[in-house]
């Protein structure tokens, strides 16, 4: 991960940690969520384009990833 300067206004930033919070994300997640959308596909990973859209509410699914998408415990 690359990391980054952008330059915000008060209230933007006020504004967006608070729709960040409401969401249960970080700043940081939220900015790339919502940059995400505006970004060329990259058509050599179609699939990639729905990353980021599927949230379990589990805080540490990414650990079990195989039985939640396959239903196989690793």
């Amino acid at each position: 991960m690359i990391r980054t300067q952008i330059s915000l206004t008060k209230e933007e930033y006020r504004l967006a940690r608070l729709e960040a919070k409401r969401q249960g994300i970080s700043l940081a997640e939220f900015v790339r969520r919502t940059l995400r959308p505006n970004l060329p596909l990259d058509t050599s990973r179609p699939w990639m384009r729905f990353v980021g859209f599927v949230e379990s509410g589990d805080a540490n699914s990414s650990q079990k990833i195989d039985e939640l998408i396959y239903g196989i415990k690793t």
